[in-house]
This record gives structure tokens, sequence and C-alpha cells, in this order.
């Protein structure tokens, strides 16, 4: 990251680039510039270097007080509005420090100190007392971004309430007093500009962002019918399948949902970067779900896909194209297709910086998998994986085998599972079995061989289709 902060600095202001001395404080017009990049295309301000590109640096004793007054204002709604979250980095270049802020475009229109504000190749532009541009503004924000579409006829009880305070204690255990931390649910969601006004109806309500993060199961299929992730791992039988799992759940159960498939059939190697040891299967994988589930376009059809197969490994997912064409380092610049989901999923911890999946990725796929990805932005985003190591499936024929072998051995040591799933039954006949995988922590496959034994036995019976229907536990 200090590379390409030092890259910028060698570069001059732009429309999304703004240097700031910040000698005396906190500059008062930042809040200008961050509002007129949440409502232009996204851009990055360096603190601490003067208009002529030299690296000024900041007083040491004041960082920690910019960073709090920064946090703070951001955070009021008097002085910006929708609320938003933006870390302040510090770093460090010829013995000066400097604070850097990423700000991604936002999926709303905001206002500074209830101005509007556009960027342009001149600085920050007052369009207030602009109807046509400011309303402009509005129809390019509701049609560019799907996830803000209001739902006024749902409630909170539309919403899965242990989901919440799960983010919510994410959130907490990543930033000491986050904002969440005292916060109601409903203001929680506010806050995340999960709820608001829909511009047309003026009808307060849930977005659709909101119910793909927190939603309860039934409220999402109706809202969201097509949406699903396909798991397929694909390498003995390859007419069918070896192993599958179809995710259908709110997006942050979904994530662990594809970590837990990924940990099952992918082997985590020894890796060593300098002195410590990393992980690069879930760096690597993290990323992948992350960019599935957060920059997916949730009106289209197409269901995204994981499919492993003996010569490739292929993810896929709907799409508004913005490149159009392979992804290369040297024509990439992050886009945030769902800038208020991936807000979220930065503030628990699931997404780092914007642009940091694909850099990840790029950096350690050589090492895991034997060869580079090809990311390909169109209707489709697809990432294609080809070239593997030639021991690489042998490694997941036998994380297979295990994994088989320890399910059966869960199955033989635990004998009362069928009576925890009969429990979990009586409790809420209309649980699914994706649900009970993550209550148990066993595989799709583990509890389908539950219920096939709990049938053959004539203990339950399911009643209805598969989408709407219950078990029925026989007396």
């Amino acid at each position: 990251m200090i590379n390409r902060i030092k890259q910028l600095i060698k570069t001059c202001e732009k429309i999304n680039v703004e240097f700031k001395l910040a000698q005396g404080g906190l500059p008062k017009n930042i809040y200008e510039t961050v509002c007129s990049f949440l409502n232009t295309k996204g851009g990055e301000i360096i603190l601490g270097v003067d208009d002529k590109r030299n690296v000024v640096g900041l007083p040491s004793d004041n960082i920690d007080k910019y960073k709090k007054e920064f946090s703070t204002g951001i955070n009021n709604p008097k002085k910006l509005f929708p609320t938003v979250y933006l870390n302040m980095e510090e770093y460090t270049i010829s013995n000066k420090k400097i604070l850097y802020i990423n700000i991604p475009e936002g999926s709303q229109v905001y206002k500074c100190n209830n101005k509007y504000y556009l960027r342009n190749y001149e600085g920050d532009y007052d369009i207030t007392h602009n109807p046509t541009l400011v309303s402009n503004l509005y129809l390019r924000k509701d049609s560019s971004y799907s996830e803000n579409k209001v739902y006024s006829y749902l409630s909170m009880e539309d919403l899965n309430q242990s989901v919440i305070n799960k983010a919510r204690i994410k959130a907490v255990n990543r930033i000491q007093k986050h904002p969440w931390e005292n916060l109601n649910n409903l203001d929680l969601l506010k806050s995340a500009s999960l709820y608001r006004k829909d511009p047309i109806t003026k009808q307060d309500g849930f977005t659709l962002a909101c119910v793909l993060l927190f939603g309860k199961d039934e409220i999402i299929h109706n809202i969201v019918p097509h949406y699903r992730t396909d798991l397929i791992v694909r390498i003995e039988n390859e007419d069918r399948y070896d192993d599958r799992d179809t995710v259908d759940t709110n997006l942050i159960d979904s994530f662990d949902r594809i970590m837990q498939f990924v940990e099952k059939h992918f082997s985590s190697p020894f890796y060593l970067e300098g002195n410590i040891r990393i992980d690069i299967r879930n760096k690597i994988f993290r990323e992948i779900a992350v960019n599935t589930l957060m920059h997916r376009e949730y009106t289209m059809h197409d269901f995204a896909r994981f499919i492993v197969e003996k010569d490739k490994i292929i993810m896929e997912n709907a799409n508004k194209p913005y490149i159009f064409g392979n992804l290369k380092p040297n024509n990439f610049r992050p886009y945030t297709k769902n800038p208020t989901i991936a807000k979220v999923f930065k503030e628990i911890g699931f997404a780092e910086e914007l642009g940091s999946g694909v850099r990840n990725i790029m950096k350690y796929s050589k090492q895991y998998f034997g060869s580079e990805p090809i990311f390909n932005d169109d209707f489709l985003f697809t990432t294609t994986i080809t070239n593997l190591k030639k021991d690489f499936y042998q490694k997941i024929k036998i994380s297979n085998q295990v994994s088989e072998q320890t399910e059966n051995n869960k199955l033989t040591k635990n004998k009362s599972t069928k009576e925890k799933i009969l429990d979990a039954i009586r409790e809420n006949p209309k649980i699914t079995k994706e649900t009970l995988t993550i209550k148990f922590n066993m595989s799709i496959s583990g509890i389908e061989k539950i219920f096939r034994q709990l049938k053959e036995e004539n203990i339950i019976d399911r009643i209805g289709s598969d989408k709407t229907g219950y078990w029925k536990i026989k007396e």
C-alpha cells in the first residue's frame, strides 16, 4: 500500500486524488471532499502533502486527534448525511507521518452541512442550487445501485435478529468502541444506510442490501427467488458431482458456509511470508468468497457458481460490467458494485481496503495453484484458474477421503445426532438442511444422510414443497 501512496504523490491532484497540508489541524473542507467523492466516482485523500506534491508530514502528537475528529465528523449526521464508515490510515514516508483515506463511490446521495457536492477536476463543486444536477444525481444513484431499492412493507420481524447481533459482535471485536456497540438493531441498520427513504415514493423502509445481509431465509427467497450460490466438486464423478452445497441464506452466513466448503475440500499447505506462517488457502478463497457475495448484481437471474473440475476451477456470478474484458494490473481500478454491502463487510472484517481482493488472489495464486487466475469483467464476472499443479488434485482427493471418514466418525461417536435434529425440527418444522449444517457443524451430505435414515425408519415426513413445506415427526 505504501508503494501505491508514493505513486499517487508523484502524480498531481485530479478528479479522484486530493492532497491536504493539514498542519494546523484537520482541514474544515475535508468533509466536503469526502461528500463529493462519495457522490461522484470515489477517490483518495492524503493528509500531510502540499499542492506541489511535497511530503511535509503531520505532527506526530496530533495523529490520534486527527483520527478521532475525523471518525466523529463522518458519523455526525449534521455534518455528513447519510453517515459513513471510513478508515484514516497512518503511514510513514521519508520519516514523516501522513494519513490516507480511501473513499469508495457511494450508492446513495450524500450531503455535507446540508449541501450537495460533486467532484470535478477543479475540486469540490457545490450543486445545491442547481436542481437539474441534484435530480440527475439521484436518478444516477438509483438506477446504478439496485441494493438501494426500498421495501416499505417489511418490518424488523422479517429480519434475523441473531445475524444482526453476530455482525455487531464481529465489528466490536475488530474495533474497540465501535459505533454499533451501543446502538439497538434498528439504529444500527439506519447508521449503515440499510433503512432509508425511497426518493420516489417518499416512504421509509429496509433496502435490498438489508434483506440480503440480514433477512430471514423465506423473505430473501420471496424478494430474490433466483438468489443462490452453487458449490460443486466434480473430479471423480464428472457427469454429476462428488460433493455439492447450495447456499441461499443471508450473506453473513453464506460467507461462513462457502469457507466451510473450501476448508473441507482444499488443503492448507505450509507457507512462510518472511518469518510468519500464513494460510494462503484462506487468503485466496476468503477474497473469492467476499467478492462473489459483495459485488454480485442481485437483480439478475443468474446464480453464482463455484465449480472445481479436473482441469480448472471456475467462479462466476451475475455482474454489471465496468471494464468489459480481462482485468490486468495496469488496467485495474477498484470499483464497488454494492457499496453499502461492501461497507458492512468491511466493518465486520470480511473485506479489507477496496481492491485488496484481486491483489491478494493474484499475489498468492501462483504459489497455491501453480498459475495465476484470469478475471473477466462481463455480465458474468468470472475467475478462472487453469494449469494447476500436478499434485493439486491429489490433495483434494485425500481431503475428500479424510472429510468423509471424519463425517462417519462424527455419526458413529455421537449417537444423539438424530435426536438433536429431531429436537430442532420440533422447535422449527420449517428449518432447512442448510441451517442444520451450520447449527451442528456438519456437511450437507452428512445432514442428508441422517434425513434419509429418518425417512427410511418412518420417523419423519416432508409436507409440501422443498421451498415452502415443513417437516412432520410421526408419533
